[in-house]
């Protein structure tokens, strides 16, 4: 039986759902052609394109995952992967944004397959069709672990059956997503956004609190040879120090590799409305990234300091720390009714961080499916009502299939956002700075820049670092496989036919508009 404060957080998390759907459905009004479904009709403001972009791309990672890792494992590993995000976020904004938003406008391109095609001239719809499949297989697997991440939430907290908790969460999103596709999710990333914010701060404040001081805090973790140390680590379930050296900071570094390739963060960057406004867009992004990471990283050493002295139990790995900001939030409900209501505050900003991710994973991967695969590469014809449809049956499709995926409560969500991010990030990356840079590359280059960094993920992820496990090449994957790509692109642009002159005609007046 669930008591008066159980009541009062579900009450709070109820209203944020009930929110996100009437958003939605608001917003729905605004979709009239499949355009303005999959990229807001090029509209959003500068704050909500900066805020958006960056709640769907900490995903339940933020408030889940790191914290965890910087629990269980000291500083390094949290540290360097957040540093090396902080850095990305900066340089993408920076050289790609304005670029691609410019560039997509002038192609008319509104996904990113569609902007590849368009971009080399790619009148085979091979580039659609392998960039519409590499968003697929990885995106839905990243949406897979939102939901997931949805699901340990509510058996945690409530010991709601974890399936259960995950289907009822996943519906939610679909609804919101199905009904005001890019702008909602957009507009609810936004709103998402602010409530993560404010669950970190309060999360962080009671934890300090509870243990009478950041003195405390530090002071039970010194004795842990290599827990504060960057460049060593300490296992607290093994109880081992470790070794964090140049190789390891490098690849853990190169995490901010990603974001060049990552669909739903440049999707943010083309749909902006005024490309002279993004200079306010990047500062309010990479000030709010390097402050909630922070944050977050904190929130990790101080839950070593609350597990030590009893107030939320002991975990045994990184992957059942996950729940370390749902049990802080428990204690504190524990106070009263006031004290209930913000612990709901917070739980509802775990729930944020994952659905502001998962929403545009949902849209991006459903973009694929019904424009890049159905329409362009098989040439269905369909009219802006039936796009409209099949754009909503493709996200509900897409769903269904992340959910089964999601069926394991064990997956770390950490570990499986790490993969999708590499794939996105050597998949795509590489091709987006070629494209937007190097006039020479061509659609050859870029078709085979974009296989050998995909299928360089698996080859590095599953077959190197099994086989040289503990050695220097057992690295995270995105870094080579990112290097390979770039490889690729310049060698086989330069060995195959230079593009059209109307290619590079529209690439020369990009760059000129860039100095307008």
């Amino acid at each position: 039986m669930l008591d008066v404060n159980n009541w009062i957080i579900i009450g709070a998390i109820s209203l944020y759902m009930i929110m996100m759907i009437v958003i939605g459905a608001v917003v729905s009004k605004r979709n009239k052609t499949a355009s303005d479904y999959y990229l807001g009709g090029r509209k959003l403001g500068p704050f909500v394109t900066a805020m958006s972009a960056e709640a769907s791309d900490m995903s339940g990672w933020l408030l889940m995952g790191l914290p965890a890792v910087a629990l269980m494992g000291g500083l390094a590993e949290a540290t360097w992967t957040a540093v090396g995000l902080a850095i990305g976020t900066y340089l993408n904004w920076l050289f790609v944004a304005k670029r691609l938003r410019i560039y997509s406008a002038k192609i008319d391109a509104y996904t990113l397959p569609d902007f590849f095609a368009k971009r080399f001239g790619d009148k085979s719809k091979l580039l659609t069709t392998i960039a519409a499949l590499f968003i697929i297989v990885f995106f839905i697997p990243y949406t897979a672990s939102g939901f997931a991440a949805c699901g340990k939430l509510f058996n945690s907290l409530f010991g709601i059956d974890y399936v259960t908790a995950m289907i009822i969460s996943a519906a939610v999103i679909v609804i919101y997503c199905t009904l005001g596709g890019f702008f909602a999710a957009s507009t609810t990333d936004f709103i998402q956004s602010i409530i993560m914010t404010v669950a970190l701060f309060v999360v962080i404040g009671f934890g300090e609190g509870a243990v009478h001081g950041f003195g405390n805090v530090f002071a039970n973790v010194k004795g842990l040879d290599g827990y504060l140390d960057l460049f060593k680590g300490f296992d607290v379930a093994s109880g081992t120090t470790g070794s964090y050296g140049a190789l390891p900071v490098v690849s853990t570094l190169a995490w901010g590799l990603g974001y060049f390739g990552m669909p739903h963060i440049l999707l943010r960057f083309m749909a902006i409305k005024d490309e002279k406004k993004l200079k306010t867009s990047r500062r309010v992004a990479s000030v709010w990234v390097v402050i909630s990471m922070a944050v977050a990283t904190l929130i990790g050493v101080v839950g070593y300091s609350l597990m030590k002295s009893g107030i939320v139990h002991t975990y045994a790995d990184a992957s059942a720390a996950e729940t370390i900001i749902v049990d802080i939030s428990k204690v504190i409900s524990d106070f009263g009714y006031v004290p209930a209501f913000i612990g709901g505050v917070i739980l509802a900003g775990i729930l944020a961080s994952t659905m502001s991710t998962a929403d545009s994973q949902l849209l991006a991967a459903a973009s694929s499916v019904s424009e890049n695969l159905v329409k362009e590469t098989f040439g269905v014809k369909m009219s802006q009502k039936g796009s409209m449809i099949l754009a909503r049956v493709s996200v509900i499709i897409i769903s269904i299939v992340a959910v089964f995926l999601a069926l394991d409560p064990s997956s770390s969500v950490f570990r499986i956002v790490s993969f999708a991010w590499a794939g996105f990030g050597a998949a795509f990356g590489p091709v987006i700075i070629m494209a937007l840079f190097w006039k020479r590359t061509n659609k050859w280059g870029a078709l085979a820049g974009m296989i050998s960094g995909g299928v360089m993920i698996f080859i590095w992820k599953f077959v190197i670092r099994t086989v040289y496990a503990g050695t220097a090449l057992d690295i995270y994957e995105l870094l080579p496989s990112f290097i390979v790509a770039l490889i690729v692109i310049v060698v086989v642009s330069l060995i195959t036919k230079k593009p059209d002159t109307e290619i590079t005609e529209t690439f020369d007046a990009v760059k000129a508009e860039l100095h307008d």
